[in-house]
């Protein structure tokens, strides 16, 4: 891949943009009623669910429907004090953030600190389908944006993942 930027692009990226394939993994929105927003998502919308999982690290629990090849999150708050639950006093239920699926995420944020991007997390951490890291809105244009690595990739053994066609909720 070269390092010279295409036309109206980064240098370092892939033609396409994306850091990898242009896969976006998910879009997540924030609700106050897990429950009632998985009713609404699967009876009205028709998409099917995929999961319902606790994040106790974060503070929420969370349930990803399949959306063609992508997926929506749904992101409640288990507590009035979490980071998601201040997001939901500021700003009400709706989008949250955007998740892309890079093939080495390790690698990718290095790329993306050498730019002054300003991550949240300087490293990947455990997220419930792999292993995942935050960039600062106040870098991505007010956008929350999420890295989480493709199956099987690098950072996978380290943070202790098994086979991917295993994972279940972490």
């Amino acid at each position: 891949m070269s390092s010279a930027p295409r036309e109206g692009g980064v240098s370092g990226l892939p033609p396409d943009g994306l850091p990898v394939g242009g896969r976006i993994h998910h879009v997540a929105t924030v609700v106050r009623d897990l429950d009632a927003a998985v009713k609404f998502h699967t009876e009205v919308l028709g998409l099917p669910l995929e999961q319902i999982a606790a994040v106790p690290s974060q503070e929420v629990r969370i349930a990803f429907l399949t959306a063609g090849d992508s997926k929506i999150e749904l992101v409640a708050p288990t507590n009035s004090t979490s980071g998601v639950a201040r997001f939901l006093e500021t700003k009400g239920e709706g989008f949250h953030h955007l998740c892309l699926e890079v093939a080495d995420i390790d690698a990718e944020l290095q790329r993306l600190a050498a730019t002054g991007i300003q991550l949240i997390n300087a490293a990947a951490v455990e997220g419930v389908e792999g292993p995942v890291a935050f960039l600062h809105p106040k870098s991505c244009h007010g956008i929350l944006v999420e890295l989480i690595e493709a199956p099987g990739g690098p950072a996978w053994k380290r943070l202790g993942y098994g086979d991917p066609a295993q994972l279940r909720i972490r």
